[in-house]
């Protein structure tokens, strides 16, 4: 320990580092809880946690009260994506959680330390060195959500389905709607990116395609 800086001043500035080294990761992304966002869940954590142990109160509701704060926030970040139907966030919410948790072990102080030091490594190992796994994955099963609107007839449907098997990929039909003598088809497909780019390129180049959204 640093003799000549408060211990609790000194917490907070390893709170405050903590926060920024998860944080950097997320603004560099452009997520929606960044650099700032995460200091403050960090220097919040740790600031109740330090008022709390003064004031004498129990640890275990130290730990679920800042829990039950933290999901407001997590509640926040997760949100819909209504033009793909898709889940976004989960990772920088969960990011929060563990930011709050780490900001809870610098609070606590002796004993937690090492905890939470260990726990930050695992953190980032799981921000920064897995991302070009991830990324990886993805381009081997990619996953997107098509819209085709062209003129009906009773294989229409079916005839794009037979194009994203040609291209090898798998598609799942989801809502039909049919106007007129125009239908609209939505496919959830999964396959490689390569396979979805070709794919791609070829609906765009299809004059039977009135709207095309990808």
């Amino acid at each position: 320990m640093i003799h000549f800086i408060p211990e609790d001043i000194l917490k907070l500035l390893i709170s405050a580092g903590t926060g920024a080294i998860i944080g950097f990761e997320r603004e560099y992304h452009s997520k929606s809880a960044g650099l700032r966002t995460m200091i403050l869940i960090c220097l919040g954590s740790t600031l109740f946690t330090i008022i709390s142990m003064k004031l004498g109160a129990d640890p275990s509701r130290i730990a679920a009260n800042i829990v039950t704060g933290i999901g407001f926030v997590g509640g926040g970040i997760i949100f819909r994506d209504n033009s793909s139907g898709r889940i976004t966030g989960i990772t920088t919410a969960a990011a929060a959680w563990v930011t709050a948790a780490l900001g809870m072990c610098v609070g606590f102080g002796k004993g937690l330390y090492e905890t939470g030091f260990v726990a930050m490594i695992m953190a980032i190992f799981a921000l920064y060195v897995l991302v070009p796994i991830q990324t990886r994955i993805k381009k081997k099963n990619l996953i997107r959500t098509y819209r085709i609107v062209c003129k009906f007839n009773n294989d229409t449907l079916k005839h794009y389905e037979h194009k994203f098997a040609k291209f090898g990929l798998d598609a799942e039909r989801d809502k039909q709607t049919k106007s007129n003598d125009l239908i609209s088809g939505i496919w959830v497909v999964r396959g490689p990116e390569q396979n979805h780019e070709k794919a791609i390129k070829s609906l765009l180049n299809d004059p039977d395609i009135i709207e095309f959204d990808f």
